[in-house]
């Protein structure tokens, strides 16, 4: 048995993929399962008035094709990890910031922060100083409170897409996961 995962460890390394620890893969399985399509359609959209955005910065949006970048850039695979998931937990206080506690999307968004909140245990043992400075950077910028950075308006929806579509890149080989 440990030949086997000796294996896969090595086809993960010549595929310049770091596996993913256990905790991480299981609790990102329940965060897909709760961004599943319809649910980001009914508490993300609907339940929204037409056209609502919400302000964040610029590099609180994370894209598919920002992550392409990164990789060609020879970021590793835990640092790009790493930064989604400081994007992805930022994006979602930054929707439950707008929302009264009576509106019908604030459960939903508490139960994604729960998950954000045990996803960052996982993520305790990792310091900026073990990732490369530019995911580093990121991750100050992102959390500065006063930051000069650009201003941006994006749907809700579209934040929780793109936490989605990034977190399936990272996470679906290291993870096994069928429907990638």
């Amino acid at each position: 048995m440990q030949q086997g995962y000796a294996a896969v460890l090595c086809v993960l390394a010549v595929l310049g993929l770091e596996a993913a620890a256990p905790g991480e893969c299981e609790l990102t399985r329940l965060l897909q399962d709760k961004l599943q399509y319809e649910m980001r359609l009914q508490y993300m959209k609907h339940y929204f008035p037409i056209d609502y955005t919400v302000q964040v910065q610029y590099e609180e949006v994370l894209r598919p094709s920002n992550i392409t970048r990164l990789r060609n850039g020879t970021v590793s695979e835990a640092a790009l990890r790493y930064l989604w998931f400081h994007v992805s937990s930022q994006a979602v206080l930054r929707i439950r910031e707008v929302l009264p506690e009576k509106h019908p999307s604030w459960k939903y968004t508490q139960e994604l922060c729960q998950l954000f909140d045990a996803l960052g245990e996982e993520y305790s043992k990792y310091r900026q100083t073990d990732v490369e400075a530019v995911v580093a950077d990121l991750v100050k910028l992102i959390h500065s409170a006063g930051a000069e950075s650009r201003s941006k308006a994006v749907r809700p929806k579209a934040l929780l897409d793109n936490c989605l579509k990034v977190m399936r890149m990272l996470y679906g080989v290291p993870c096994r996961w069928e429907s990638t």
